[in-house]
């Protein structure tokens, strides 16, 4: 009996590796081909032979043109898209495993309505791009702060305060953003803040991947040692005490590490919603809830699918279509189909 347990862990282990080996591949694929999407066109022949030309001294025989297209332009822009997703995907993943509930997404304890505040207020006050960032940043930040301060103050069911507390914070976040809309120059600012609210990848250059890969490598890197006790932590917490996991300090871990990953990545993106609540469900479909390859899976899934969605974004429409839009129209049918499919469970 043992001998068979063993041979099936094996080979659900081995399924496991190979999905993830998989959906590497399609990561990879995607990268490359986003590099040929766009207004300006850049053919798989002109992307080879300049990548080529980064490493072997061969004639010229494009356009300058397409270089600053590829480096300046797209590539910034497609690792932004690849951060942005897997750190919104890897925090919702983590949240749904440690508040065991499978409608929480990363802006459950005010990260985003924070990070929403510190912009609107930055582009209130005129101040530059960088401003704007570290406003929503730190925005975030506060939010997530002031969010635990006021659950530790509550005694009983400290998930369910630690939870209210967050609606509370991010519903006052919101009416304050609210209000400086209602206030903001309506032929400049007000466009601007609309705008940003909505999500977009469009301005991306490399001194804003540089500011927010720090923090999302830093908590995405936590969140991943630290994976087995997330599945201590999905078995409850009485359960996780038994077995010799400091619970509080692993809820506070886990809160820091998807505090920082959720507001440097909204810092940048503005608000993209659906991604972390979507996507951790997916992978739980594709490989189960083990936290060893379920977070990995949820990281290149989110980072496959923010970087696909926003190809699409630049290629739609003549104009750019703002990612929330669109993250929101796939979100909502896919997670409609997890609620109405039998075999779909809430606990």
């Amino acid at each position: 009996m043992n001998l068979l347990l063993q041979l099936k862990t094996r080979q659900e282990k081995n399924n496991a590796n190979w999905k993830i080996f998989i959906l590497l591949v399609v990561l990879v694929f995607i990268f490359i081909i986003s590099f040929t999407l766009g207004r300006y066109p850049v053919s798989p022949e002109q992307l080879f032979k300049v990548l080529i030309a980064q490493v072997f001294s061969i004639n010229v025989t494009w356009d300058t043109t397409v270089e600053t297209v590829i480096f300046q332009i797209r590539l910034p822009r497609i690792y932004a898209a690849i951060l942005v997703g897997a750190a919104l995907s890897a925090a919702g993943a983590a949240y749904q495993g440690m508040f065991k509930n499978p409608l929480v997404s990363p802006d459950i304890l005010g990260a985003s309505a924070g990070a929403g505040l510190g912009a609107a207020l930055g582009i209130f006050f005129s101040l530059s791009v960088i401003g704007i960032q570290l406003m929503a940043f730190l925005g975030g930040l506060i939010a997530v702060c002031l969010t635990y301060l006021i659950s530790i103050k509550i005694k009983h069911d400290p998930m369910l305060a630690l939870v209210l507390s967050g609606v509370m914070i991010g519903s006052l976040f919101t009416a304050a953003i609210s209000s400086i809309k209602y206030i903001a120059d309506p032929y400049d600012k007000l466009p601007t803040i609309t705008f940003w609210l909505m999500g977009s990848l469009a301005s991306i250059d490399q001194q804003d991947v540089y500011m927010v890969l720090f923090p999302i490598l830093i908590g995405g890197g936590l969140l991943y040692l630290l994976r087995w006790r997330l599945n201590v932590m999905a078995m409850g917490e009485e359960e996780a005490t038994v077995l010799g996991v400091n619970t509080k300090l692993m809820k506070t871990v886990v809160i820091i590490c998807c505090t920082l990953m959720t507001s440097a990545a909204v810092s940048i993106s503005g608000l993209i919603g659906w991604v972390g609540l979507v996507i951790p469900h997916l992978a739980r479909m594709i490989v189960g809830p083990n936290y060893n390859v379920l977070l990995p899976t949820s990281i290149l899934l989110g980072a496959s699918y923010l970087l696909l969605v926003d190809n699409l974004a630049r290629l739609l429409a003549s104009i750019e279509l703002p990612l929330g839009i669109l993250t929101a129209i796939i979100g909502v049918p896919f997670f409609l189909y997890l609620l109405l499919n039998s075999k779909f469970r809430w606990k």
